[in-house]
């Protein structure tokens, strides 16, 4: 079932009027026809509904089942993410969205191979956001999640306190001992960080910044992981955490 998302004031009583590309994705993409049924997201919940009628440049459905499903976490976790190289921040970006996550920003350190002028981290920011919205509908999302412009690792200093908890996958003392004690920390509706290094690696000099925040430096088993790996790794393990934890 095709997903699409439209903003509150393209609602009208019970039904929805879809335009712009998704209208002629729907018309002349998927050549969809009247009766066919689709969910429309709208303001964080899920409708099911069913196309009523084609119009001008915009498609008519009805409502037929308010919040037919929730695919949110009981968690919002924020992926901190070191730039990466080529195009693997679109991988990044893809799986973190099928996986739950609320919001992505691309973090600038000091073992980053790519950097980002004005210009291009406002180019790559849309892209991303439209990664990141083409994911949201294959995964059935209810919200589309926020890519933000780059920041530095300095930067990340003023956003601390947007987190409830903040993980850091790294070489931990103790192992998977370590994110046993931090995953075990995560309440239902905590914000949670995840912060992952580029390529290569994080500094030792930031490390030590964001434990000095109160970072939990946690494991992710005793293989050494590829940025795009670990982000996803972590961003499971979080998500599985929440589903059979924290769930109803």
């Amino acid at each position: 079932m095709f997903n699409f998302f439209v903003n509150e004031t393209d609602k009208h009583g019970d039904r929805y009027y879809i335009i712009g590309s998704d209208f002629n994705h729907i018309a002349n993409v998927l050549r969809m026809k009247q009766g066919e049924v689709l969910l429309v997201s709208c303001g964080g919940k899920s409708d099911l509904c069913e196309i009523e009628a084609f119009e001008t440049n915009c498609v008519v459905v009805k409502i037929t089942q308010e919040n037919f499903q929730d695919t949110s976490l009981p968690i919002k976790m924020h992926l901190l993410q070191g730039l990466p190289k080529s195009d693997k921040m679109e991988l990044i970006i893809q799986k973190a969205v099928e996986l739950g996550v609320e919001e992505i920003t691309p973090i600038e350190m000091s073992r980053c191979v790519v950097k980002l002028d004005d210009k291009k981290k406002k180019n790559k920011t849309a892209r991303w956001q439209s990664i990141a919205e083409s994911a949201a509908k294959q995964s059935k999302r209810t919200i589309i999640p926020e890519v933000h412009d780059a920041i530095t690792i300095n930067q990340l200093k003023n956003r601390y306190s947007d987190f409830d908890i903040l993980l850091v996958p790294y070489e931990s003392k103790n192992g998977m001992q370590d994110t046993k004690t931090a995953l075990e920390k995560i309440k239902s509706g905590m914000t949670v960080g995840i912060l992952i290094g580029p390529e290569g690696g994080f500094d030792e000099s930031e490390i030590r910044s964001v434990t000095d925040m109160g970072a939990h430096v946690i494991s992710l088993g005793k293989r050494i992981l590829r940025t795009e790996t670990a982000a996803i790794t972590a961003l499971s393990m979080c998500m599985l955490y929440a589903e059979m934890n924290l769930g109803e």
